[in-house]
């Protein structure tokens, strides 16, 4: 039985390519993580299973024959490509935004550090009282390296006298050596934290420090979030581990500083070490599932499923049976009776 080509054929034939191939390279990407180079030849032959179970879908359909199970197997496989595809492309799109929470996670951690840390230490003056004037000192020390009006101005001057009617303590006014404001900022803010509190030699130094170390990131963090997305996307990785390593430092020395029953601390894990292994955009996307989410989502159930749909929608059950069956085409067997006249 001759079968021709038709146009249906031909536009299934290269939708399917077309979609297919596309499943075939975010495939290939999305199981790299785990199988590395083989990875490729697993993804070529998920998809030539998948472009041969088409063709056996449309013939047996054509032929009137059971679907189900060429149906279940098609959904088996591409079951495999859908997850990798996923992978791939949520990874691929959404990198930016996970190093950007994580970034900005990295700052709530130090600010909550400093915190936490401030709240153990032992003060002469009450809790809102002592507040207040780390505030106004931190308000100074920044004033004191302020490019626009460097050292110690009428606004710094102000500041001190705020810090000194709080504590109702005489704060004495430092140079600078040379042009080292930096030096000359922390000079003061050491000087107003020797007025306040009662504190040892190791937490002192331990509560600069963490001081210091909040202001570095949050300031380097606010930089390269101003970054194009292919600079942050190459960046971003390094700033995580190298802030992660610092506060895990500062964390665990404070730790020892305070001792264990004042403050409990658990060190800090990059999530985004993680980026690109399956397990990840799963529950990355769970976690933040949104608008963004649901359309990667759809889009990979489209790639991957939407041309079997199509092809038992416009194939006709039974059409293949009698493909040469028209009265025009079709030449009649047998005895042809001629009627006497």
């Amino acid at each position: 039985m001759n079968k021709k080509t038709t146009p249906t054929d031909l536009f299934l034939g290269v939708l399917a390519l077309l979609l297919i191939s596309v499943s075939f390279y975010q495939t290939w990407l999305g199981l790299q993580q785990i199988f590395g180079p083989a990875s490729f030849v697993i993804a070529l032959v998920l998809s030539l299973l998948l472009l041969f179970l088409c063709w056996m879908l449309r013939m047996a359909k054509m032929e009137g024959r059971p679907t189900g199970s060429l149906v279940g197997i098609y959904i088996f496989i591409a079951s495999f490509c859908f997850i990798a595809n996923f992978n791939a492309l949520y990874t691929r799109f959404m990198r930016t935004d996970i190093y950007t929470d994580e970034l900005r996670d990295i700052n709530r951690k130090f600010a909550d550090l400093e915190n936490d840390v401030e709240s153990k230490l032992s003060y002469k003056y009450n809790k809102v009282t002592t507040q207040n004037i780390e505030i106004k000192k931190k308000q100074l020390m920044e004033q004191i390296k302020d490019p626009g009006n460097k050292g110690i101005g009428t606004r710094a001057q102000s500041l001190i006298r705020d810090i000194e009617r709080l504590s109702g303590q005489k704060i004495d006014l430092l140079t600078p050596v040379g042009t080292d404001y930096e030096d000359l900022a922390d000079r003061m803010g050491n000087q107003i934290d020797n007025m306040i509190s009662d504190l040892s030699t190791e937490e002192r130094a331990l509560k600069t420090d963490i001081n210091n170390a909040s202001l570095k990131w949050n300031k380097n963090i606010q930089n390269l979030l101003l970054l194009s997305k292919k600079e942050k996307d190459d960046l971003s990785q390094g700033i995580i581990d190298e802030s992660l390593t610092e506060y895990n430092k500062l964390g665990s020395r404070a730790q020892t500083v305070l001792g264990n029953e004042k403050i409990h601390f658990e060190p800090a894990i990059s999530q985004t070490q993680e980026v690109g292994k399956i397990g990840f955009a799963f529950e990355h996307a769970i976690k933040h599932f949104g608008m963004y989410q649901f359309v990667v989502l759809l889009g990979c159930i489209l790639l991957d499923f939407v041309i079997v749909i199509i092809i038992l929608l416009v194939t006709n059950a039974g059409a293949g049976r009698n493909n040469n069956g028209s009265v025009f085409t079709n030449k009649r067997n047998g005895n042809t009776l001629i009627p006497n006249n």
